[in-house]
C-alpha cells in the first residue's frame, strides 16, 4: 500500500490515529529530517522530548519489546541488579 503524508489525520477515531502516528513516526525518523530537527533544538527542548518518549517506552513496552524493537537488538540484552546504577 502506497503512502500519502497528506493522509496522516488525528482525531477521527482511534485507528485511524495509531495508522497516522505509526506514519508520523516513520516520517520523523527519516535520517535528513531526524538531523534537520536536532540540529535547531536547544537541550531543554532535547531533554524534554526524549523524557516524553522514554517515559512512553517506559509505560507501554517490555524490556525485551524495547531491545528487540526500538534498539533492534537480536537478542534483548537483560540488565543484572549490580549492573543497574
Amino acid at each position: 500500500m502506497d503512502f500519502d503524508p497528506h493522509q496522516i489525520c488525528f482525531g477521527l477515531n482511534q485507528e485511524t490515529d495509531r495508522r497516522s502516528f505509526a506514519w508520523f513516526l516513520r516520517l520523523a525518523g527519516q535520517q535528513e529530517f531526524a538531523e534537520l530537527l536536532s540540529s535547531r533544538l536547544n537541550s531543554d527542548e532535547i531533554e524534554a522530548l526524549t523524557n516524553t518518549l522514554t517515559g512512553l517506552f517506559k509505560e507501554h513496552l517490555s524490556e525485551d519489546e524495547y531491545h528487540t524493537h526500538f534498539l533492534r537488538e537480536e537478542t534483548p540484552h537483560h540488565h543484572h541488579p549490580e549492573e543497574i546504577p
